[in-house]
């Protein structure tokens, strides 16, 4: 059962417009389009804390393997969320996130562990173009970005302010494209929960970069930076239809480690929670208890 937490109501011969819900998946709550994955196969998920093993001050599905938790409990963790999403046997690929700008591709699931390889180097955006392979990221804060195509390709994105100030998600959608050769007015993308202009504050340094790339308008008195402003500006500059950027609407510091972790709140002792994509196979649609 899910409930609604924002939508557009129109759709297109393509796929529906996004729609974020709130669902339970065995142990796991994400948020979630239920639309989406019925149409293209493809289920998103920006996960909430609860649902896993990890101890406090990681309680309780901490997805994060580099914070100091037990690695057993990040490895069944894990393992829990891909099992929930139907997704149990799917090649994973988990960054190392370095607040750039480094996209790395997976085309062929055979080529799964080679990318993850490559993640592990350093990458904040995973653009992967084949069913039965996750790519997940982790977040306490930054802005998690799912970018879907109507193919069935898509992208997570790590937007710190660096990476929403690169551009990472622009460049994600630009690679997203050429792989599948779309246009980027026919992509969905979803914005997760972060830490909102409410609470991001910052030194003028960082205000003026914002305001010097995407307008005064991202910019608001203390200062302090609206970076979902910020992505959808630079995203609709870049061709990606408005009506298709959808925006889960939390702040993950007013959430006060209710749900979601965050690094601010928290003063950096904190678990992580992701944003994570997978295109399950047909058979696995098929038996999926949540269809």
């Amino acid at each position: 059962m899910t409930t609604n937490v924002s939508s557009h109501e129109s759709a297109t011969l393509d796929m529906p417009f996004p729609r974020l819900s709130e669902g339970r998946f065995s142990s796991c709550t994400l948020i979630t389009d239920d639309a989406l994955y019925a149409a293209t196969g493809v289920r998103i998920g920006f996960t909430q804390r609860t649902g896993g093993t990890s101890l406090a001050p990681y309680d309780s599905l901490n997805l994060g393997g580099h914070v100091g938790d037990d690695p057993a409990h990040v490895k069944q963790n894990r393992a829990t969320l891909l099992a929930a999403l139907g997704a149990a046997d799917a090649a994973c690929i988990q960054p190392h996130q370095v607040h750039g700008d480094v996209i790395v591709t997976c085309r062929d699931v055979c080529d799964a562990k080679g990318c993850a390889d490559r993640a592990a180097q350093g990458a904040d955006a995973v653009v992967v173009a084949c069913p039965d392979t996750a790519a997940l990221l982790c977040f306490a804060d930054c802005v998690p970005v799912i970018v879907v195509a109507p193919t069935g390709a898509f992208a997570v994105v790590h937007a710190g302010w660096r990476g929403v100030s690169a551009r990472i998600a622009e460049k994600a959608v630009a690679r997203l494209c050429e792989e599948e050769g779309v246009a980027p007015s026919q992509l969905n993308v979803y914005i997760g929960p972060h830490i909102r202009s409410c609470h991001f504050e910052v030194g003028t340094e960082v205000a003026q970069v914002f305001s010097d790339e995407f307008g005064d308008e991202v910019v608001l008195p203390g200062p302090f930076v609206d970076m979902a402003k910020a992505l959808r500006t630079g995203l609709q500059a870049c061709g990606v239809d408005g009506g298709r950027i959808v925006d889960a609407q939390v702040c993950t510091v007013c959430d006060a480690g209710r749900r979601y972790y965050s690094y601010r709140a928290s003063k950096g002792c904190c678990g992580r929670h992701a944003a994570v994509a997978v295109r399950v196979s047909d058979d696995a649609r098929r038996a999926d208890p949540w269809l």
